[in-house]
């Protein structure tokens, strides 16, 4: 993942469940844009983050094989309430389904314990079978490991 909108990862039950925050501050480079008078988190990335959530716990629960994970659908995504500047946002992403195919997850995003973002969502797995060329499967796997373990702390 080269945009990588989760912080850290502060909670884990493999397959099923994961707590992530998302510290969202002024340095943030599409702030700038996005309201500058009142710059808020967009709500495309509010979604972002819980499928980023999603993406890491399927990932961890198969031992990051598929390497690559990527949305198949978002529904039922309803936005609350702001999230700005200072604030922290609390991701928290249970699992519906999980195969090697693909999986089903239900987030929820909380600012100051207050419901801002929701959504129902599914991810498509797949692999990249072309080991001759500048990426494959074993190297995405790899990268996503060294990025695991640093938002694990």
């Amino acid at each position: 993942m080269k945009f990588c909108l989760i912080d850290k990862i502060v909670e884990l039950q493999s397959g099923k469940r994961i707590v992530a925050v998302k510290a969202v501050t002024l340095a943030e480079e599409y702030l700038q844009d996005h309201f500058p008078r009142f710059p808020i988190l967009p709500g495309v990335f509010m979604l972002q983050a819980l499928i980023e959530a999603g993406t890491w716990l399927a990932h961890e629960a198969q031992d990051f094989n598929p390497s690559v994970i990527l949305l198949r659908e978002a529904k039922n995504v309803t936005y609350k309430s702001f999230v700005k500047p200072g604030n922290l946002l609390q991701l928290e992403v249970d699992c519906l389904e999980l195969t090697s195919e693909g999986s089903r997850f239900s987030g929820v995003g909380y600012c100051n314990d207050v419901e801002v973002v929701k959504a129902r969502f599914s991810l498509v797995h797949s692999k990249i079978d072309d080991k001759k060329g500048p990426g494959n499967s074993k190297q995405f796997a790899e990268y996503a490991k060294k990025q695991w373990c640093l938002l694990r702390g």
